[in-house]
């Protein structure tokens, strides 16, 4: 009885001790918060913790993906065998959306204001919002995906598509305008004979 005491008093030192994470700062509903005022930038740090978010729910939408794959190929879901085929296909392509996906975030991380490879992520997240929530309406799936699809959602559109790629868009027109040298004629033609 006393050793269950001391582990138990053991047990409550180490969890008081232990530093609070400054990751539960960044999670949905922060950001969700961030894109509904119009107006709110996101800091660099904020940026990093948004392409970190991302690259989890993408993770875990290979996990959930990978278990899906499973089940279905080794008989676990009573599927007739081309429906079978059918949803096999729809996770393999699903694949090459989270291999685009994780090659975007890393890009990202790296340098935060390329566009190509913020449309391209966005993009990805979209095509998985949407097999996801077609996965969700079957009901041999939705038990696997569970609330993920309506969240990748909401990664993607909101918050990606306010916080970051509308904000990348907006600096790239801004650098792109050609700036006029004012009181500059252009050299005038010459006609040849």
């Amino acid at each position: 009885m006393e050793y269950r005491k001391i582990l138990n008093i053991g047990m409550i030192i180490v969890f008081l001790t232990i530093p609070i994470s400054h990751d539960e700062e960044y999670d949905l509903q922060f950001f969700l918060f961030k894109a509904a005022d119009k107006k709110s930038e996101l800091s660099t740090k904020e940026k990093m913790e948004l392409f970190n978010r991302l690259d989890e729910v993408i993770q875990r939408a290979q996990r959930i993906r990978m278990h899906l794959l499973q089940a279905l190929q080794t008989g676990e879901m009573d599927i007739r065998y081309q429906e079978g085929e059918f949803w096999v296909s729809k996770l393999e392509r699903d694949q090459e959306s989270i291999e685009m996906g994780t090659e975007q975030i890393k890009l990202l991380r790296e340098k935060p204001t390329h566009l190509v490879a913020s449309i391209k992520l966005y993009k990805s997240l979209k095509d998985l919002s949407a097999h996801f929530n077609a996965y969700n309406n079957m009901p041999f799936f939705s038990a696997w995906v569970g609330d993920l699809a309506p969240e990748i959602e909401l990664w993607a559109d909101p918050i990606f598509y306010q916080l970051h790629l509308l904000q990348t868009a907006l600096l790239k027109d801004i650098e792109i305008k050609p700036s006029s040298p004012k009181g500059k004629k252009p050299p005038p033609k010459s006609k040849k004979p």
